[in-house]
């Protein structure tokens, strides 16, 4: 049985002033979700997002939905028990660790994000299976050295037995002097043989000038994607075993047909590409 202690989501935290009188950006991500971590500020920010870019909402629940059905994936047919999620987000339900857990109780999950926000929030609303374990840490995915020798981070996962690293919708954010594919490969050379990357980007058919038309108080927060190709997406996975269907638009990877977020949504805006492999 494990100890009480190893059953805490998180140890005590300082305070975080979540300033609910202005717009984030990843609580207007969660109010496009259909979620309820938001304040009247995110959710009028949200109005005029969804003005400028309509298919905003569309883009969110798709992204979503292939985090769900590669969770999925990686727990029930892969049987991976360990996760690290990077860029996490706020933690709108169904969350990674609740569609990992309800398959594998014992499963382990560490969430990271750079925004304090963001983590006071997970931390407050992450919840953990009993039987498993789900860890928050601040960390920049630009320094992935640094965020590997996190002490939480090593506490909760063991980096000598497979792990899946999931970059949901986050490398596209990148600063423009970050090279996303040496941090992507720098990650998976700390990974072991049987560990797998999931991730999402957006295409190079996305239109940045419409981000110009999003609230300024929010548009500062969010900087413009840096929006590639198939084929250039295609090279995260260089080296990999690519799942079928291999890098398609997150919506046809996999799709659960019985459920919202699928081929099922008209859709003719720039998707994103998603795509499952594994570390040989």
């Amino acid at each position: 049985m494990p100890k009480p202690e190893d059953r805490m989501t998180a140890r005590p935290e300082p305070p975080v002033e979540l300033h609910p009188d202005r717009p984030h950006a990843a609580r207007v991500y969660d109010v496009l979700l259909g979620g309820t971590t938001n304040y009247p500020a995110d959710r009028a920010a949200a109005e005029q997002t969804l003005a400028a870019l309509p298919n905003a909402s569309v883009i969110a629940r798709q992204n979503r939905a292939f985090m769900r059905r590669a969770a999925r994936y990686l727990t029930a047919e892969a049987g991976v028990r360990q996760f690290l999620d990077l860029g996490t987000g706020i933690p709108t339900s169904p969350t990674l660790h609740e569609v990992v857990q309800a398959i594998a109780p014992r499963s382990r999950i560490v969430y990271a994000d750079n925004d304090p926000i963001v983590l006071a929030h997970s931390r407050a609303l992450h919840t953990s299976h009993p039987e498993g374990r789900t860890a928050y840490i601040q960390a920049d995915l630009c320094y992935p050295d640094e965020l590997l020798q996190n002490r939480r981070l090593r506490e909760t996962l063991d980096l000598g037995r497979p792990v899946a690293l999931t970059l949901i919708a986050v490398l596209h954010w990148l600063p423009a002097r970050r090279d996303p594919y040496a941090i992507v490969s720098r990650l998976l050379r700390a990974l072991p043989s049987g560990s797998f990357l999931a991730l999402t980007y957006v295409t190079d058919g996305f239109a940045p000038a419409a981000l110009e038309k999003v609230p300024g108080s929010l548009r500062a927060t969010v900087p413009h994607p840096d929006a590639r190709s198939r084929n250039e997406v295609l090279r995260f996975f260089d080296g990999l075993e690519l799942i079928a269907p291999g890098v398609e638009v997150a919506q046809r990877w996999r799709p659960d047909h019985t459920a919202p977020g699928t081929t099922a949504w008209g859709y003719t805006g720039p998707p994103l590409y998603a795509g499952v492999a594994r570390k040989a």
